[in-house]
């Protein structure tokens, strides 16, 4: 509490033995005799008073009765007086608000002091008494004071904004004080500085969406050079600043990392820690190739180090950051692996942290001293830290594979001193190693068998059961080990029954003459005489399998496993990024973003890591970017030009979300038809080439339709299935081809993507069914689209929102728009599509029908069409059969328009419809195509025309959309394909 701080300032007045009298009164009537002092007209007799009535508020006395006669106090020019009843006013005066105004003509008083202090004073309370009255009589006094020829009220002056902005946010900005808070960041004095930055950033934080801390390069520079003469919490108010602050290329960041370096020789640590934050967060923009970027790493060693030699309470927090900087850039501390062997006396804290860190750092390097620890560390008598000992040496194996046989061959030696809770942590990891290396070190199975006795623990044996089921065929005497358990099943956890059924199922699958009754006893004790659901579920499926189908059940229960991964405690790489920019804050002490547990709007803006650049290179560039993760390739892969190479630019792409929220702004028929698809000059149908008609332009140059403001805005106009033939007059909509896979999982480690693409309301969307059928749980997705003959590209980041679990399936909708940039493929509606997830980037490629490029504007005016279709020679026609079509020419053309093609006219020839259509797709070009129908004949005549010599050819898009008539799209479309590539 602020009194609380005012209080043991004021110790300086008087010594511990001196107040000490104050707190030990016990008289009755007190408040009473307080009041009479506190009016008298001796001036030491009043000071006592007020000294009583403090220590006594202090101690929990309500002594607010006295409130008028401590007020009658301030106007004194005791400066200890003053600050006392300064304390009184911030603690009573919310629950006396009508009274606390008589205190503030003492106020605006006193804030014109020709006493410094007393001026710093009278507005640092003024901004602690949290009642809206007296709020309106601060705003003079504090503009005052936010301008003082002296730098101490000026810095208590910059706080109190924070303050002020805490309790009426409106007021503060109607009074321009925020701006006067940005000019004090220019202020000559360095604390003033250190409390403007502060107080700004208090506030961003209260308010993420509003852009206080406007950081510039000359802001920036003026932030650094009040650094070096900053107080330490001056210090780590600008570094927190700084490390918000994205520099512009690597040249600016490896500037600005040259003038933090010195701090990490501080003498406090929490100085130390935010330097190395800066230091974390601007090394993402430095080329690894860089001399300095070396040298840069060197340097934070040390203070790394140096922190460990603090209390334990200290090194606790510095081992908490520790951890995440050694998950983020482990080659800083890799030379200092001894700086982390434990110590003695040693905290288990600590201990455990320390042990935690040592994994991470183990290597092939020095992997022999740290087993050799570790070995020691499982003799401690902590049994916890015993047993993550234990756990540890596992961990080191599935690590470091060349040194697996040692950590198996070191856990064999602890198995043999029979310490039961060694035994067990022993056992639960060789199941994990048994994991990572197959048919490898099943020797010691013997070994394990002969402690089964011992275990006790669920996890044990657990992991002892499956290890009898995994490998039955090589113990001979599996089905009598697992009879053993069975006896007393019902009382065993959950995880072990569970365990022990897949085990027996195992076991008959393999060894079924010799395990029948024992498989049946099983099934029996899981599904008849159990009553927890999971078990009972898994019991009926594997009964249902071995009566039905035995070959399908081998096929499933004794399915080949993915091998383990190397570290499944790693922090996610999206969370890690968010961490690493909260280094030294207690966000980095729990390993949870602020989000997770500060209430409020406060904290909850996520940051992450920036991007690196070169530093010749524009940081807006489509084609250079950086995985999700946060951290770029170590060497930029090369573009390879031929679309036929699902590696091609998709390697080259930036994984992140798109930044932008908003749909893409529309693009011009002009703009995307500058770029011939089809070889050839670009004959374009702007500006008067047909007839030199004044109406040419504005239909062929028009921009397509905008899209509209929200991406998910329901479809309007009864938009119905296409194929739905039922009625002619019910709703129709645009053709919608059905789902299928695009990435099976076996391709993908577990991940499979189906999907389709639909088009609604005017946008393009991408409909993806993603399923988990791997072992691990997957975030962190995002999509990224190769070079494309029609522009296609993610409008928006892939909405992943929950983790995926394995065995669950989501359903995702993703808006596509047409601005990205453009590449001739083959064939022309091929899609190279790049998906990443926290596991790895995979590649698959698919076809999208070209009708989702049919726009809404695409109706051309009669003139315009009469002058284009005769302006062209009747050479140029092309004419193609649809069969099987049973509509008659107004149900045709209505179901056509649902997609887009539009009918002109219509005309009646000889008893033959004559419908006249146009298309526009989405960048610009026109289609104009003719189609016959006959009463009673279920053949269709398309015939589609082109310019001669002319790249822009009336194309036979109309194909495939008027096969979606009859479902036959997918046959058609290799026929209009071929004729659009001639």
């Amino acid at each position: 509490m602020e009194w609380a701080n005012q209080l043991c300032e004021n110790r300086q007045f008087g010594s511990k033995m001196t107040d000490s009298k104050y707190f030990t009164t016990t008289k009755k009537g007190e408040i009473f005799e307080l009041k009479a002092e506190l009016n008298s007209d001796k001036k030491e007799k009043k000071k006592e008073a007020v000294k009583k009535v403090i220590a006594s508020m202090t101690v929990g006395k309500d002594v607010s009765a006295l409130f008028p006669d401590v007020v009658n106090c301030m106007q004194t020019d005791n400066l200890e007086l003053k600050k006392l009843v300064y304390l009184y006013l911030m603690n009573y005066a919310k629950s006396q608000p009508d009274m606390a105004i008589m205190a503030v003509n003492t106020f605006v008083k006193d804030c014109e002091d020709a006493n410094p202090l007393i001026r710093a004073l009278a507005v640092r309370t003024m901004g602690c008494i949290r009642v809206d009255k007296i709020t309106e009589y601060l705003c003079e006094p504090l503009r005052k004071c936010l301008k003082d020829e002296d730098p101490y009220v000026r810095k208590t002056a910059a706080v109190c904004v924070a303050k002020l902005h805490d309790i009426n946010a409106q007021l503060v900005e109607d009074q321009g004080f925020l701006d006067t808070l940005k000019d004090l960041i220019s202020d000559s004095n360095p604390m003033v500085v250190a409390n403007a930055v502060a107080a700004l950033s208090e506030i961003a934080e209260s308010h993420p969406n509003s852009n206080l801390l406007d950081l510039n390069p000359q802001s920036i520079n003026k932030l650094l050079t009040a650094l070096n003469e900053c107080t330490e919490w001056g210090q780590i108010f600008i570094l927190d600043c700084l490390a918000n602050y994205t520099p512009r290329d690597d040249r600016e960041s490896q500037s600005i990392c040259e003038r933090v370096t010195p701090r990490l020789s501080h003498a406090n640590s929490a100085v130390v820690l935010s330097a190395v934050k800066v230091l974390m967060k601007f090394m993402e923009m430095l080329p690894k190739d860089l001399d300095y970027y070396s040298t840069l790493l060197k340097k934070l060693a040390p203070p790394l180090v140096t922190l460990l030699s603090a209390e334990p309470e200290l090194q606790y927090v510095a081992l908490r950051n520790i951890n995440l900087i050694v998950q983020k850039r482990p080659e800083i501390l890799k030379h200092e692996m001894k700086v982390f062997f434990v110590k003695y006396n040693d905290p288990i804290y600590v201990k455990l942290e320390k042990l935690d860190i040592m994994i991470r750092l183990a290597s092939q390097a020095n992997i022999a001293q740290v087993l050799a620890e570790l070995k020691e560390y499982a003799t401690e008598v902590d049994v916890d830290f015993v047993r993550k000992a234990v756990r540890a040496i596992g961990r080191c194996a599935i690590k470091v594979e060349q040194s697996a046989e040692r950590c198996v061959s070191t856990l064999l030696d602890l198995i043999q001193t029979k310490v039961n809770y060694v035994v067990q942590e022993a056992i639960v990891v060789i199941k994990d190693i048994f994991r990572k290396y197959p048919n490898k070190y099943e020797s010691v199975i013997a070994t394990l068998c002969e402690n089964l006795d011992s275990l006790d623990e669920p996890e044990a044996r657990a992991a002892m059961i499956w290890i009898v089921g995994e490998y039955a065929e090589r113990i001979d005497n599996a089905d009598e080990l697992l009879e053993s358990f069975l006896e007393g099943f019902h009382d065993e956890s959950t995880q072990v029954q569970l365990q022990l059924l897949t085990a027996i199922v195992k076991l008959f699958l393999k060894k079924p003459t010799e395990t029948q009754e024992l498989v049946q006893q099983v099934l029996s004790l899981a599904t008849q005489d159990s009553d927890n659901p999971d078990l009972r579920d898994r019991g009926y499926i594997y009964w249902r399998l071995l009566s039905t189908d035995p070959v399908a059940a081998k096929e499933v229960v004794l399915a080949e496993k993915p091998l383990i991964s190397e570290e499944t405690d790693l922090i996610e790489p999206t969370l890690l990024e968010e961490l690493i920019c909260h280094i030294g804050t207690l966000a980095s002490v729990y390993h949870k973003p602020p989000s997770a547990f500060v209430e409020g709007s406060r904290g909850v803006m996520h940051k992450r890591l920036p991007a690196r650049t070169g530093s010749g290179e524009s940081t807006e560039s489509p084609d250079v970017g950086t995985a999700a993760g946060g951290s770029a390739p170590e060497a930029a892969p090369s573009i390879i030009p031929s679309q036929g190479d699902l590696l091609g630019d998709l390697l080259n792409l930036d994984m992140a979300p798109p930044t932008t929220s908003g749909p893409p702004p529309p693009t011009t028929g002009m703009q995307m038809g500058g770029m011939d698809l089809l070889g050839g000059g670009l004959d374009s149908l702007l500006g008067g080439d047909i007839g030199g008609s004044p109406a040419m332009g504005a239909g062929f140059g028009a921009a397509p339709a905008v899209m509209p403001a929200s991406l998910n805005a329901p479809v309007g106009g009864g938009l119905g299935d296409l194929f739905d033939l039922g009625g002619v007059g019910m709703p129709m909509g645009a053709y919608i081809p059905p789902k299928i896979v695009w990435l099976p999982a076996m391709k993908a480690k577990g991940l499979e993507i189906s999907g389709t693409f639909a088009r609604r309301a005017g946008v393009i969307q991408m409909e993806l069914i993603l399923t988990n059928k791997a072992m691990s749980v997957m975030t962190d997705f995002a999509i990224q689209f190769n070079r494309n003959s029609f522009g296609l590209a993610p409008a928006g980041p892939l909405q992943v929102l929950t983790p995926l679990g394995p065995n669950q399936t989501i359903e995702v909708s993703l808006p596509l728009s047409t601005v990205g940039p453009v590449m001739k493929m083959d064939p022309l509606n091929n899609l190279q599509v790049a998906v990443k997830n926290n596991i790895d980037v995979f590649y698959f490629s698919c076809q999208y029908p070209i009708s989702m490029l049919f726009v809404e504007d695409g109706k051309m005016e009669r003139q315009v069409f009469l002058a284009t279709w005769k302006d062209i020679p009747n050479d140029n026609e092309s004419q193609f059969q649809i069969k099987d079509c049973h509509l008659n020419s107004d149900a045709a053309s209505s179901k056509l328009q649902g997609s887009n093609i539009f009918t002109i006219a219509k005309r009646t020839v000889e008893g033959q419809d004559m419908l006249y259509m146009s298309i526009k797709l989405s960048n610009g070009i026109w289609v104009l195509a003719e189609l016959r129908v006959q009463a009673g004949n279920p053949n269709y005549t398309m015939t589609t025309i082109r310019r001669s010599g002319s790249s822009l050819k009336m194309l036979t898009f109309f194909t495939c959309a008027a096969c979606t008539l009859t479902s036959l799209c997918c046959c058609c479309m290799d026929l209009m394909l071929s004729q659009y590539n001639t």
